[in-house]
């Protein structure tokens, strides 16, 4: 939280990981349904 990134990075960073972590459980969940 304390690296210095620049602010346009933050949010290109933020929202990647949120939408990682989105699709990893959507095929995870889709993955269980399946079985």
């Amino acid at each position: 939280a304390t690296a210095r990134i620049p602010k346009p990075f933050q949010g290109a960073a933020i929202t990647l990981i949120t939408t990682g972590l989105l699709a990893l459980a959507f095929m995870g969940f889709s993955g269980l349904v399946r079985e």
